[in-house]
Order: C-alpha cells, then structure tokens, then sequence
C-alpha cells in the first residue's frame, strides 16, 4: 500500500457524529469538542473559521474544510463574529453566558433556529483512537480548505442526502461517505506542489525512496536494512541512505522503528492479541525488546498503553 492509505486506514470513521446546521446571521459558534478531525462543508451560505494562530479561513459553498487537533476554534458568518454558542463534547451545547441550550430539531441529524436559513452548514467529526490516525493528523495544517472537485461535489451531495436516511446500516453508509471526501480532499491537497508537507508525505512520489516507504508499511514485520532497502530500490546503500534522510528528514532505521512502534500502538489498542504476538507482527524478535523500545518511546509500559492514552514521547 502507499503511505497515504496505511494513514487513513487508521482514520476511518466509526460511528462519527454528522449533522447539519442551519443558521441565519448573525451567528457564531465556539467549538471546544474535543474532536481530533473535523470536516465541514456548506450547501449554502457562507462562513469564517477562526483559530489562533492562524489566520482566518473563508469557506462557500464548494468548498471543504478540514480542521484537526483538538484545540478549540471559532465559526461565524463574519471573520471575529463573538461566539452565541459554545459546543462543548458530547455535542452538549450552552450560550455564552453559560446558560444551557437544547437546539430545536429540524428533521433527521439537523438543528437550527428556522427550517431554510440563510447558512446549511455540513459537519462531520472524527473520534480516532489510532496512533496511526495521529500521524496524518501531525501532518496536516491546523485548518485546511480546498475548493470541492467534481468527484467531491458528487460525494457531498450524496452525504447530504443521505443525511436524511432512516434507512438500516445508516451510520455505516454516511462514515463511508464521510471517508470518501475526507480521502479526497487530502489527495487533493497532497497532490498540490506549493503546499507545505512533511518529508515522509512528499516522499512516497519519490522514484527511490517511495518504494522503500511501500515496502515498509506493507511488511513492519520484515528484517529490513539499509541494503536490503537500498536493493529494492535500485541504488546504492549510501546513496539511498543520504536520499531518504534528505527527503524524509531521519535516516531509513529510525523511520521504520518509529512506524512499528505506531503499528504495535494500535494493535494493543484494537486487539487482545498478547505482547509477544505483536512485537512478532511489527518486527521484534520479543515481548521484552518491544517492551524496552515501546516504554523509550510512549514513555509507559505496553500494558498501561492499553489502558489509557499517552503522548509519544518523540514526534513522529
């Protein structure tokens, strides 16, 4: 597989909250949910996103957002619209003065004050418990917006009307969809020279050190090496060696370190398998050397991995 897709395997949505809002100016919102990923397109209107640090985001119709990180951002009809309605997790709403606020419904996975108003916004929150999922987040901006193509227009309309639905495996079919825009906005914006990537997302279009990437996310568990890298990619060991620290910004070993130890994250997270079986899928010849690698890294042991969440010691 290519990097982007081990990526966004780990960003799939499971159950993701989507709704629509409809508003009229004036409006805004503070969302402090808490959700790792956001996307948020409008069917009609306008609206401004406002984070700090960053400078304001306009998105119309035909556009596509997407906001990752956990930390809080503004929405409103105008850039530096005060907040009327601070979001908070669990979809909990209250005013800004504090007061508690219970939205009045307008059908299936819809809210807003009048049933046409001036601003139908669409959103979509993500709830990744997925090391790998964190990766991709890493390499995002803060907020990103694209201008829908054809294909992506076509997938909002379609998530638009299934909104609607009441239909069985319902929630399946809009996470699905929900997946499909979100892959396409990032191949959109992946594919754009003038963006600003991390080397390891640039890389994977490089003649030689995008198959050695390939290589080692289809198989962490291999014996890989420089040489063998090297092999497999048609060059020398030294000068796939310089290429691939220049492109991804660390050597070839410490890349593949880092990515098992993503991929054995996960699989302690998503399966019972014991401590010995993963480190045997991800490359390590022990319970005890993955244990020893794991704890430098996470900054925990394995077993308490699985009971909460950490913060990677080193950035990945």
């Amino acid at each position: 597989m290519d990097v982007l897709t081990g990526l966004l395997d780990g960003a799939r949505a499971r159950g993701a909250f989507l709704l629509r809002s409809v508003l009229d100016p004036p409006w805004g919102l503070r969302i402090q949910d808490g959700s790792p990923l956001s996307l948020i397109t409008l069917v009609r209107g306008e609206a401004w996103i406002r984070r700090e640090g960053e400078p304001d985001a306009r998105i119309g119709v035909g556009d596509v957002a997407v906001v990752s990180g956990i930390q809080p951002y503004d929405m409103g009809d105008r850039p530096g619209r005060p907040a009327q309605v601070i979001i908070h997790p669990g979809q909990r709403c209250e005013a800004a003065d504090g007061t508690e606020m219970r939205m009045t419904g307008q059908g299936v996975r819809t809210w807003g004050a009048a049933p046409d108003g001036a601003t139908i916004m669409i959103s979509g929150t993500y709830q990744m418990h997925s090391e790998v999922g964190r990766r991709l987040l890493a390499a995002l901006p803060g907020v990103l917006v694209r201008t829908a193509g054809q294909g992506d227009r076509a997938l909002i309309d379609l998530l638009v009307r299934e909104m609607n639905g009441t239909e069985p495996a319902q929630d399946l079919v809009l996470d699905r969809l929900l997946d499909l825009t979100l892959v396409s906005v990032l191949r959109s914006w992946l594919s754009s020279p003038n963006e600003e990537k991390p080397g390891w997302l640039r890389a994977q279009g490089d003649p030689v050190v995008g198959p050695a990437l390939r290589l080692m996310h289809d198989d962490p568990a291999y014996g890989w090496t420089v040489s063998s890298l090297a092999s497999k990619a048609g060059a020398s060991r030294a000068a796939f060696a310089r290429r691939f620290t220049e492109v991804v910004g660390e050597p070839p070993m410490a890349y593949l370190a880092g990515w098992r130890l993503t991929v054995a994250a996960d699989l302690l997270r998503q399966s019972d398998a014991t401590l010995e079986a993963v480190a045997r899928q991800v490359g390590y010849g022990s319970a005890f050397s993955l244990s020893n690698a794991f704890k430098r890294f996470y900054r925990t042991s394995p077993q308490d991995y699985r009971r909460r969440e950490v913060t990677p010691a080193v950035a990945t």
